[in-house]
């Protein structure tokens, strides 16, 4: 596998990604400093689909409420376990069919840029599970201590292509205890979610706060994420923010019981949106333009 290294001119920020393991972010590092979770590594994503640094979570986010979604007059039955479809532990279809995909094809590389894309209506078995043939193109670029990320979804065919999608950034403070790293969030609101971690259809509204993560864990999803909104962990001296800046009113937040990570998660739609409606499109003619950034 390639692995392709991106250099901060201005700081000793570092990022590395794969294009040829479905464009994940491996490595963020500020002078050696790994601000990015491992988890069980890059050969288990590959392998596996077991999520680290920062995957593609696409052409959905988070999990479907079912095998079977209607979107854009198309019907499609998903089969876990097939056609790069992958379960939870419910059966349910989870982070979409791009985990570790192999044939994103780089466009663009300098010391602090990279764009990689993918044709979905070239391969067939993409098109078997989002039947919306387009171009997707990712761009990552290294500044000023941020590392930014900003999506491209542009039709290829007369269908409006929805959009569900998301990231999954693993935080952490190699350096600091979890009980001592402070979490931020803005305002927010709620949603209430069943055991399978799916929507109920209730909600709460969250006023902006900040509480000691502690021994905390967190499996939730929000939605009305104002545009430019910040989340944050910090501790130590350090801190790291996570600024949805376009395109992700919809966001997850991960902390998972016995893991010195945390993950706020931009996302261009709600868990499940796919089946239960309320997502945006990109339109024929027409690019969707998302992006977030991560700063240190």
């Amino acid at each position: 596998m390639h692995i392709v290294t991106l250099h901060d001119p201005s700081s000793p920020v570092q990022a590395q990604f794969v294009p040829d393991a479905g464009m994940i972010g491996v490595s963020l590092t500020d002078s050696g400093v790994q601000l990015l979770g491992q988890r069980r590594g890059l050969d288990a994503y590959v392998t596996d689909g077991k999520t680290m640094g920062i995957p593609v979570l696409y052409p959905w986010a988070n999990r479907l409420g079912a095998n079977t979604y209607r979107a854009e007059g198309e019907t499609v039955t998903l089969v876990p376990g097939s056609n790069r479809v992958r379960p939870d532990p419910h059966g349910l279809p989870i982070h979409g069919v791009l985990a570790a995909y192999p044939r994103w094809r780089v466009v663009a590389e300098s010391e602090n840029e990279l764009t990689a894309e993918v044709d979905f209506g070239a391969d067939p078995e993409l098109l078997s599970s989002f039947p919306f043939p387009h171009l997707l193109a990712l761009t990552v670029r290294l500044s000023q201590r941020t590392l930014t990320l900003r999506t491209a979804i542009t039709p290829t065919g007369n269908a409006a292509v929805p959009l569900c999608f998301g990231f999954h950034p693993y935080l952490q403070l190699p350096d600091v205890a979890r009980s001592e790293w402070i979490i931020e969030t803005p305002r927010l609101r709620h949603l209430h979610l069943d055991e399978r971690g799916l929507p109920t259809g209730e909600s709460s509204l969250q006023p902006a706060h900040e509480e000691a993560l502690g021994d905390n864990t967190f499996d939730d999803g929000y939605d009305q994420v104002a545009e430019g909104a910040v989340f944050a962990v910090s501790g130590g001296g350090r801190r790291i923010e996570v600024h949805f800046e376009l395109g992700y009113p919809a966001a997850q937040i991960f902390a998972p019981p016995g893991e010195d990570v945390v993950c706020f998660e931009p996302m261009a739609a709600p868990t499940d949106a796919l089946r239960r409606g309320g997502y945006r499109v990109a339109q024929p003619g027409d690019s969707a333009i998302a992006q977030f950034s991560i700063r240190i």
